[in-house]
C-alpha cells in the first residue's frame, strides 16, 4: 500500500486510520470505566455501612493502577502532555509501543473505581503512541511520525468529545508547535474519524452533550466579562493547588505511603463532596440542568445542608477542594488528567456566579449559559488552550449560540493566568525535564540539541607539572591546536592553545624549565554540563570562544564547539522541513 502511494496520500490515508484508532481507544476506554461503575461501583447495597462501600473503591483503584504502572510497565508511562511534548523534543516523536494500551487500563482503574481525575489526557496519550508507532511502522521522517502524533492527539480528543473541531484545535495549540497550513489536512481527517467512530459505537448517554435553554443576551456582556476574569483567577488557583499537592505527592520516598495517604484522604474528601467521585461529568450535567440537589445524594453532610445559600456554599467549596482532589488522585499514583476537572470547576464557577447574581437581584442572569462558559474559561486558562475551550463547549452544545460569550470569556481567562503563569503546567515540567518548547522555530529546533551528544572528548588533558618537552610530544600525537590542563582529579585548571606557545616551542632550552602551569591560561568562560543550550550560545556569544570548556563539578568532561552545535542544528532543522 505505502509504494503504491506519494507520500501525501500515504500521509492522509495513514491519518484516517490513526484517527479511527484513536477515536476507537477513546470509546473503548469509555465504555471500559462505564461497565466498572454499573457492575461493581454502583450496584445496590444494603443497610447504612454498605451502602458507603463505594468509598474503598477509590483506594483499590488506584492501588491498582500504580501497581500495574510500577511491576508491569516498569515505571515506564508516557503521562500528560508533558511526556508527549518531551517525546518531540527529544525523542525524534518516538513514544514507546506498550503506550497504546497501558494509559486505557490505568485509567480506566482509576477514574472507574472513583479517583477525581479525566480520562481526556490518557486518551491523549494513547492517540500520541498509536500515531508514533504507526509511522514507526512504516519507517516515516520525524515531521511525518510528529504529524501522525499529533493526528492520534486530534482523533483522541474528538472521539472523547465527538468535538473534531476541538480536537484539531487542542493539537495545534498544545502539541504541535510550528504551525502550518499542510498540518492541517491530516489533523482535520484525523479528528473527522476519531468523531466518527464515536459518533457511530457511543450514545449520548456516555458523552458530555448539552442543549441550550436560553439565548445569547447581549445585555448580559458586563457579567462575562466579569467571569473571565474570575475563571482567570481560579485557573491559576487550580493549577497552583494541584501541582503543589502532586508534587507533594510524587515526592513521597515511599510508594505504598504515597497510595494509602493520598487515596485515604481523597476518600475522606468523597465522603464529605461526592461530586468529587470519578470524572464528575454527571455533576456537571445536574448543574447546567439546574439539578444541583443532587450533589448532596451519599454526603454524610447531606442532613445539614439544607436551603439555597448552604447549598452554595458547599458547591464553593467542592470547587476549591477539586484541584487537590485532582492532585491526591495522580500524585497517590493513579493515571489520568486536567481536562475533565478543569470543566468540572469551571461548572462550579459559572453556576456560582450566575446563581447569586440572581440572587441579589440580576434575574437575567442565565445559570444555565454561564455555567457552561466558564467550562470554556477555566479551561482555556489551565491549559493555555483558548481556541480549544472555545470551540469544545461550541460542539458540545450542538451550535454556536454561545460562541461570544465563550470568546470573551476564554480569552479574558488565557491573558489573566498568561500574564502570571507565561508558560501552561506542562509546559513548566518540559523545561524541568531539560526540554524547551517554543512558538518559535529556531527556538524549538536548538531546544533539541542534546549537549551531551556534542561534547567532543578527543582532545588530550595534560597534567598541570608537565613539563615543555613532554606538552610537545602531546602535540606531536594530537590533532588538536587545545589542550585542556588538569590536576589528577582530573579537575580543569586552564587551557593551552597552540598558537599561543609556538615561540616557546621553538626554544629548546625551556623544554625542560617550564610546566603547563606556567604557559596555561585561565579558561575565561567554562560550560557546565547541566547547562541548556541557551545558556550556551549566550556564552558563546558574549566570549568571542569558538570552543568552550566543559566541565561537571568542576572536573573536566571535553569541549563544545560552536560549529558542532551549529552543524547539529542544520541537521535537525532538515528534519523538520
Amino acid at each position: 500500500m505505502h509504494e503504491r502511494m506519494n507520500e501525501r496520500q500515504f500521509l492522509i490515508f495513514s491519518s484516517i486510520l490513526v484517527g479511527l484508532s484513536a477515536g476507537l481507544a477513546a470509546v473503548i476506554l469509555k465504555l471500559f470505566v462505564s461497565l466498572i461503575r454499573v457492575y461493581l461501583v454502583e450496584r445496590d447495597f444494603a443497610g447504612f455501612f454498605s451502602q458507603y462501600v463505594y468509598l474503598l473503591f477509590p483506594v483499590a483503584g488506584i492501588g491498582l493502577a500504580a501497581c500495574i504502572i510500577y511491576y508491569v510497565f516498569k515505571n515506564q508511562l508516557t503521562k500528560g502532555n508533558a511526556g508527549i511534548l518531551y517525546a518531540i523534543a527529544r525523542k525524534s516523536a518516538f513514544i514507546p509501543f506498550h503506550n497504546m494500551y497501558a494509559h486505557v487500563i490505568t485509567s480506566g482503574l482509576t477514574v472507574g473505581f472513583g479517583g477525581s481525575a479525566g480520562l481526556e489526557s490518557p486518551i491523549v496519550s494513547t492517540g500520541s503512541a498509536i500515531g508514533s508507532n504507526f509511522a514507526r511502522t512504516y519507517k516515516l521522517s520525524y515531521k511525518e511520525r510528529t504529524m501522525l502524533l499529533a493526528a492520534g492527539v486530534a482523533g483522541g480528543v474528538a472521539g472523547a468529545f465527538n468535538a473534531p473541531i476541538a480536537g484539531v484545535l487542542f493539537a495545534l495549540e498544545v502539541i504541535l508547535i510550528d504551525i502550518s497550513i499542510s498540518a492541517f489536512i491530516p489533523l482535520l481527517i484525523a479528528a473527522a474519524s476519531g468523531a466518527l467512530i464515536s459518533k457511530i459505537l457511543l450514545g449520548e448517554g456516555y458523552l458530555l452533550f448539552f442543549r441550550l435553554k436560553q439565548p445569547f443576551n447581549y445585555h448580559n456582556v458586563p457579567f462575562y466579562i466579569l467571569m473571565g476574569l474570575l475563571a482567570g483567577l481560579v485557573s491559576l488557583y487550580y493549577v497552583n493547588v494541584f501541582e503543589r499537592v502532586e508534587q507533594k505527592w510524587r515526592n513521597m520516598s515511599s510508594g505504598v505511603v504515597r497510595w494509602l495517604s493520598g487515596s485515604i484522604l481523597l476518600v475522606l474528601l468523597i465522603a464529605l463532596f461526592p461530586a468529587l467521585f470519578g470524572e464528575g461529568y454527571e455533576s456537571v450535567k445536574a448543574l447546567s440542568e439546574l439539578k444541583w440537589e443532587q450533589w448532596l445524594k451519599g454526603s454524610f453532610l447531606h442532613q445539614y445542608v439544607s436551603g439555597n445559600g448552604l447549598m452554595m456554599v458547599m458547591i464553593v467549596l467542592t470547587l476549591l477542594i477539586k484541584p487537590m482532589a485532582a492532585g491526591l488522585t495522580l500524585g497517590g499514583g493513579g493515571n489520568g488528567g486536567n481536562f475533565a476537572p478543569s470543566l468540572f470547576v469551571g461548572a462550579c464557577l459559572g453556576f456560582v456566579f450566575a446563581s447569586g447574581a440572581n440572587m441579589m437581584g440580576f434575574d437575567s442572569v442565565p445559570v444555565s449559559n454561564f455555567t457552561l462558559v466558564a467550562m470554556g474559561g477555566v479551561l482555556s486558562g489551565v491549559f493555555h488552550a483558548p481556541l480549544t475551550g472555545i470551540f469544545l463547549i461550541a460542539e458540545i452544545t450542538g451550535g454556536y449560540e454561545l460562541i461570544i460569550p465563550l470568546m470573551l470569556v476564554s480569552t479574558i481567562s488565557y491573558i489573566v493566568v498568561k500574564y502570571f503563569h507565561p508558560d501552561s503546567l506542562e509546559v513548566r515540567r518540559l523545561k524541568h525535564m531539560g526540554a524547551i518548547i517554543s512558538e518559535n522555530k529556531d527556538t524549538s529546533i536548538l531546544s533539541k540539541i542534546a549537549i551531551s551528544q556534542v561534547v567532543e572528548r578527543d582532545f588530550t588533558a595534560i597534567h598541570f607539572k608537565a613539563s615543555l618537552r613532554e606538552i610537545v610530544e602531546s602535540i606531536k600525537h594530537s590533532k588538536r591546536n587545545i589542550f585542556p590542563v588538569v590536576k589528577k582529579n582530573g579537575k580543569l585548571l586552564g587551557v593551552i592553545y597552540l598558537n599561543a606557545i609556538r615561540e616557546e616551542m621553538f626554544n629548546t632550552d625551556l623544554y625542560d624549565q617550564i610546566s603547563a602551569r606556567e604557559i596555561m591560561q585561565k579558561p575565561g568562560v567554562v560550560v557546565e554540563s547541566n547547562e541548556d543550550i541557551f545558556q550556551i550560545m549566550k556564552k558563546f556569544e558574549e566570549s568571542g570562544q569558538w570552543n568552550l570548556p566543559v566541565v561537571e563539578n568542576e572536573i573536566y568532561i571535553g569541549f563544545l564547539s560552536k560549529s558542532s552545535i551549529l552543524d547539529t542544528y542544520r541537521h535537525e532543522l532538515l528534519k523538520s522541513v
